[in-house]
């Protein structure tokens, strides 16, 4: 039987090189089996974003979302964000799939999780953000070319309400509250939106709670024992 890959070394150089190609972990060393996925950079859809732009690649995260589920060893999921958002319907797909997971999951915001990160930001059981993260609440936008029809305009509406939907069945924040500060004009130049720091993202409940790293960790931990 070969168990070359059940050394110490081997392992050591698996956990490498998934953190290198991946931007992921599973913590086996501590009390419970945790897997840990980073959503950092661009959240990158069907098309390539340009060359040397920090990514997060769907066709790598959904893969370790349905390992989570199905992996009897993995007993909870940590999601750490540092976004500037991207592809709307890639962010709500990851955030549908962290939503349905059954088991306990949490997310931590840091440096920012901005655009169509807040959905992700929101879609675990318990999410946590440092007092120096920020999150930029702003409508859809469209960077390419489009048709100048009423159509246009409600399809943009119904993906709006989307993700709107979306943050306030996740968040104690209100449909009307998120529309309020998506559609503020006075706080972004030669943009409309809001950004909020770790603290107000708490106080206007769209996160549940200020905190870092080991927060997350020890509420994962609590949830786990209680199942």
């Amino acid at each position: 039987m070969d168990t070359a890959k059940d050394t110490p070394a081997e392992q050591h150089r698996m956990e490498k090189e998934d953190i290198e190609d991946l931007g992921t972990v599973t913590l086996s060393r501590g009390g419970h089996v945790i897997h840990c996925l980073t959503v950092i950079g661009q959240i990158e859809g069907h098309t390539e974003a340009p060359q040397g732009q920090k990514t997060t690649k769907y066709e790598h995260v959904i893969p370790q979302l349905v390992a989570v589920q199905e992996d009897p060893r993995i007993e909870g999921l940590l999601v750490l964000l540092n976004t500037v958002g991207g592809d709307v319907e890639t962010g709500l797909a990851l955030a549908e799939l962290i939503a349905s997971i059954s088991k306990p999951s949490a997310t931590l915001v840091l440096g920012g999780g901005h655009s169509i990160g807040i959905p992700l930001a929101v879609s675990a059981r318990h999410s946590f953000i440092v007092p120096t993260a920020t999150m930029t609440v702003h409508p859809v936008r469209h960077s390419g070319l489009i048709l100048g029809v009423p159509q246009t305009m409600h399809c943009f509406e119904q993906m709006q309400q989307r993700i709107t939907g979306f943050v306030a069945a996740h968040s104690g924040m209100p449909e009307k509250r998120y529309t309020q500060l998506m559609l503020h004009t006075g706080e972004l130049v030669m943009d409309m939106g809001t950004v909020l720091d770790g603290r107000r993202a708490v106080k206007e409940k769209l996160i549940d709670e200020l905190g870092g790293l080991s927060d997350a960790l020890a509420w994962l931990y609590r949830e786990i024992e209680r199942e």
